[in-house]
């Protein structure tokens, strides 16, 4: 491995390179300072350049440990990692320490890849990708250093490589040491643009990886409890610190887990799971107080923590002018409130969910999901012709498990008396693919206590009547 230290610069050797936005994606222009005075040029990049490609997870993977070195840590798409480390060199008795230290992180982790060091994020990429565990410190020598090695490292469309193979450019130093403007217009200005960026001529602007945030905190109590009010009561400042942390973010979590530690016994969990993102912690601790009325506690609570589930965009819903039950007021809103606060009172096991599946029979046309679904956007579905065809051909919301066979007189169906069709006849006729196909002309019938119910009559003889819903 070579390391080539950087010759004594004076005024007249500040060269602008490319520079690396902060955690928080700042553009840096060439010739900036940074918040210390330091110059732009004033960078190190560290690339990892594994072997193979690898999944985007393991990508994540180890972009999160690497960020123990240095807070500024981007992907490069398929197969490496890149580091901001000029400002971590001193933790780790320099380049060598670095090196070693990430090295070791790697080998926790199973993979053994190629370390460089460069002035911009390309350089240090061009090198590991060759093969070379190079580490350039000084801006100066990096186009003497990057001359000989092949444009494939750049990894430019193979149409563009082998146009420039024709004209006899294989190298990176022959590529520029063509003029500027020809080779724009024959291979193209996102080439130049990248050779700008390897060596250092143009900002090379990367994203910074964050770690998914979530809330996690802890309540160390004065004395044990068993009360469940007195635990509620515990946890009120944890629900309070969790909706302003959800608050200042914009976000909201779908998931909240209470841990209760105990003396001898292992912590009691407790996991609410929402309907919706919500960000209220007035409404999380009435939930999760509904939710511990229904836990055993095998021993008195020492201490109790709170852990939030991945946290999702979460925006306000607009209220409406009216209340709900008003003229133009709605009640969509409550849905999901319902929904949660009989999870927590019930479990989450005794709510269920329904779905629509694309089948004509109606029998075969919904299924149990478990959890209910998340409510939908209604701004992003606004109404369409489906809401139309909905209108067009109503559905009862209690749907008989199997259909019941209706007396008759001349020909018309009776129920508790004789029923009055409200509607023409919707045909469906379906299923002849699975061996239970039907064929059935439906009906909006009503009884003689103005009960509406859904009745079909068999389009084969004997043409019997069937009660298969009623409606609400």
């Amino acid at each position: 491995m070579a390391v080539i230290r950087p010759r004594p610069s004076g005024p007249s050797r500040r060269t602008p390179v490319a520079s690396l936005p902060a955690p928080l994606t700042v553009s840096i222009p060439a010739g900036a300072t940074d918040s210390a005075g330091s110059p732009a040029a004033h960078r190190l990049w560290m690339a990892v350049q594994l072997p193979e490609a690898q999944e985007l997870k393991e990508l994540q993977r180890l972009a999160l440990c690497a960020q123990r070195f240095t807070p500024r840590v981007s992907l490069e798409l398929p197969d490496a990692v890149l580091l901001e480390v000029r400002g971590s060199l001193h933790l780790f008795a320099g380049v060598e320490g670095m090196r070693r230290a990430l090295g070791a992180e790697c080998r926790r982790l199973k993979l053994q890849p190629v370390l460089a060091f460069a002035p911009t994020p390309l350089a240090a990429l061009a090198f590991a990708r060759a093969g070379k565990p190079r580490a350039i410190l000084d801006v100066a020598q990096l186009v003497g250093q990057l001359a000989p090695l092949p444009l494939a490292t750049l990894r430019w469309p193979e149409a563009v490589l082998e146009r420039l193979e024709r004209v006899g450019v294989r190298a990176i130093g022959a590529a520029l040491r063509l003029p500027r403007g020809g080779f724009a217009r024959r291979f193209g200005a996102a080439q130049l643009a990248s050779l700008d960026a390897l060596t250092g001529r143009m900002p090379d602007l990367r994203t910074a990886v964050k770690a998914p945030e979530r809330f996690r905190r802890c309540c160390e109590l004065g004395c044990e409890l068993t009360s469940r009010s007195a635990i509620v009561a515990a946890l009120a400042p944890l629900c309070a610190a969790l909706g302003r942390f959800l608050t200042a973010r914009q976000s909201g979590i779908m998931q909240l887990e209470c841990r209760l530690t105990h003396r001898h016994a292992p912590p009691t969990r407790c996991v609410l799971r929402l309907a919706a993102p919500t960000a209220d912690g007035e409404r999380l601790a009435e939930l999760l107080a509904g939710r511990l009325e229904a836990l055993s506690l095998p021993e008195p609570v020492r201490a109790c923590e709170l852990r939030s589930g991945r946290l999702l965009p979460f925006a306000p819903e607009r209220r409406s002018l009216w209340q709900p039950g008003e003229q133009g007021g709605s009640a969509g809103s409550e849905a999901p409130g319902l929904i949660e606060r009989l999870r927590a009172h019930l479990g989450p096991e005794a709510v269920e969910g329904l779905a629509l599946l694309p089948a004509h029979r109606p029998e075969c046309a919904w299924a149990v999901t478990g959890p209910p679904p998340v409510r939908a956007n209604r701004r992003a579905a606004p109404e369409s012709d489906n809401a139309g065809a909905a209108r067009a051909a109503p559905r009862p919301l209690w749907l008989l498990p199997v259909p019941e066979p209706l007396s008759m007189r001349d020909g018309l169906p009776r129920h508790r008396g004789a029923l009055r069709l409200l509607t023409d006849p919707e045909r469906i006729e379906s299923g002849w693919w699975d061996g239970r196909d039907v064929a059935r002309d439906y009906y909006v019938a009503v009884d003689e206590d103005g009960v509406r119910l859904w009745v079909f009559r068999e389009r084969a003889a004997p043409h019997q009547w069937f009660l298969h819903g009623v409606f609400g």
